[in-house]
């Protein structure tokens, strides 16, 4: 793993991963013939790192998708996708798009959102929104 920046805040050095370190090929399909129900997944757990402090993002994270091109992404290997930004640097904005492009791209449908609700920092709560279904 390469180490791509470090953060020094308050005399503290925090180091975290780039962006190519996000394992998108550890999403896997099984297939699935029903175009109109949506799945909803959901988890409190994603986590990634805040490249301007270092310090973890932690979100509540929703995937909603309709199956139209007759596949589904197995969980599992939706878990293990999601844990790979725990250690990368990227902004609440770009993780929520990222985890939206991956999606959308190995599911080849344009009926997906993703929803990122992050712990509040600083005083603000920040809800990021992309896709529509």
């Amino acid at each position: 793993m390469d180490v791509t920046s470090e953060i020094t805040a308050e005399g503290k050095k925090f180091s975290f991963l780039p962006e190519s370190e996000i394992k998108t090929d550890e999403l896997n399909l099984f297939k699935f013939d029903s175009p109109d129900q949506l799945i909803i997944t959901e988890t409190k757990e994603f986590s990634a790192v805040c490249p301007f402090s270092g310090l973890p993002d932690i979100a509540y994270l929703k995937v909603e998708y309709y199956p139209t091109n007759k596949v589904c992404i197995e969980l599992k290997s939706l878990k293990y996708y999601m844990t790979s930004f725990r250690n990368v640097g990227i902004y609440q904005e770009g993780a929520t798009k990222r985890i939206y492009d991956d999606v959308k791209n190995v599911l080849q449908s344009d009926r997906v959102r993703v929803t990122t609700i992050y712990n509040t920092r600083g005083g603000f709560d920040t809800t990021c929104i992309e896709g529509t279904l």
